[in-house]
């Protein structure tokens, strides 16, 4: 179970703090076992500092404190603090990365097979979308619908959502598409013919819906596969 620490103190001395952490992050290089860290300096007081580090279990992060430097570290914080740094440790109940629950409903739900409210619920209205097939990016819910009625129309189609990556607003999926091609798609009739292909897409999240996507996938492998190219 995912464990954080919540390190709270108080400090005029921000930017030696800072300086410290970094120096902490090069000692440790390879052999700490936390996996995330965030400092914060409180708005109303900027004297009042906490640091959030996380880690993929108690267990791990008992290794981490038993670092050597990790505990010659602390006692350099210790004393640039105005007071000693007080320590909450949370087992966490519940972690949802919203922009990554998003993207992955865009994926399994939407375009499968959801409705416009749907795709409302997870697209800004100026929606822009970049696919290397198309010779102009596809702007609007709208213009994007017609795009995915196209794919609807020449096949029955799911995506797996096989890893994600997310970096502040943006969601980077690798993904597995199945289809049968069930009618005409780009001039080619129906082949009946049960095909896949895999793709990478980087989606930008504004306010927690999506407002920008870029694909990469095999549409080459996927016109040999519908007979249109010979491979």
């Amino acid at each position: 179970m995912t464990f954080v620490q919540v390190i709270d103190c108080k400090t005029d001395r921000v930017d030696e703090l800072n300086r410290l952490m970094d120096s902490w992050i090069e000692q440790t290089k390879g052999r700490r076992t936390a996996t995330h860290s965030m400092v914060g300096t409180d708005r109303s007081d900027s004297t009042h500092v906490i640091e959030i580090v996380e880690f993929p279990s108690y267990e791990e992060a008992m290794k981490n404190a038993n670092l050597p430097e990790t505990d010659r570290i602390f006692q350099e914080m210790v004393a640039l603090c105005d007071t000693m740094p007080t320590f909450t440790d949370l087992e966490v109940l519940r972690d949802e990365q919203l922009n990554e629950a998003a993207c992955r409903r865009f994926f399994t739900e939407a375009l499968p097979g959801g409705d416009a409210g749907v795709f409302g619920e997870l697209l800004t209205a100026d929606y822009r979308d970049h696919d290397p097939a198309n010779p102009r990016d596809v702007v609007g819910v709208e213009a994007f619908l017609r795009e995915v009625a196209a794919w609807r129309a020449g096949f029955d189609f799911t995506f797996t959502v096989e890893d994600q990556i997310a970096d502040g607003e943006r969601v980077c999926t690798r993904w597995t598409w199945n289809g049968l091609h069930k009618g005409e798609f780009l001039g080619v009739t129906p082949t009946g013919r049960r095909m896949a292909m895999t793709g990478t897409t980087v989606h930008r999240c504004r306010e927690g819906l999506i407002c920008e996507s870029w694909w990469q996938y095999d549409r080459l492998g996927l016109m040999g596969r519908l007979g249109v190219l010979e491979m």
